[in-house]
């Protein structure tokens, strides 16, 4: 039986920190364990996150939070949850609290999502080197600026935390993969994570740290 390929020294997928971005994935008050549409673990994964994204600041380097921003009617979601809304469930509901970032990750206490804008395709600037973005679907990078906006700061690595692996952050660590950046998962800042998902990531060449082994890293890559 084949062998999983072992990708740990791989040179052509080992993480380049002095050369990542940072994405938190739909890490905003619904998800949490005392919001609207709560998951699982990701109340529990916040601290780490938050030190993940501090050590990002620190080091200067970028961060994207790319969120969900549902219409209440639920005519810009996925036809799999079309009917939840339709139902009145809250679910990062448009101009509600829920939709917005957890206050833990913001760079500004207070600081609140222009909904409009992202809505409209834009990048809101949060901070410095520090932004956020809307997505329709799954995908961090489906009908996105993503990749560009990555593209033109050179990064070679991307570091993802978020809620929840087996849907968002799933399908965005394969599409950064498909588009051949070099891929961090951070272990413990990310929910619904699973070994059996370990192991096939690390089978495509992502790198699993944990958030203290990212933020020595940061450190160490100056």
């Amino acid at each position: 039986m084949p062998q999983p390929l072992d990708t740990a020294g791989d040179r052509f997928t080992l993480p380049e920190l002095e050369s990542a971005a940072l994405l938190t994935i739909d890490v905003q008050c619904d998800t949490l364990d005392d919001g609207g549409f709560p998951i699982a673990g990701t109340s529990l994964a916040l601290p780490m996150m938050r030190t993940v994204v501090e050590g990002f600041r620190r080091a200067g380097k970028p961060i994207v939070h790319v969120v969900r921003i549902y219409e209440r009617d639920g005519a810009n979601a996925e036809p799999c949850r079309r009917q939840l809304l339709a139902a009145g469930a809250q679910l990062l509901i448009r101009e509600t609290p829920g939709c917005q970032i957890a206050g833990e990750l913001l760079p500004n206490p207070g600081a609140e999502l222009d909904e409009g804008l992202l809505l409209d395709g834009g990048v809101q600037i949060l901070g410095a080197n520090e932004v956020a973005m809307y997505k329709p679907r799954w995908g961090a990078f489906y009908r996105t600026s993503l990749e560009e906006h990555l593209r033109e700061r050179a990064i070679s690595t991307v570091v993802f935390t978020g809620a929840n692996f087996p849907n968002c952050p799933r399908t965005s660590i394969y599409e950064a993969s498909e588009r051949d950046f070099r891929v961090v998962v951070v272990r413990d800042a990310i929910s619904g994570l699973y070994e059996r998902a370990e192991q096939e990531l690390a089978g495509i060449g992502v790198h699993l740290m944990s958030s203290d082994e990212v933020i020595e890293g940061l450190a160490a890559s100056g």
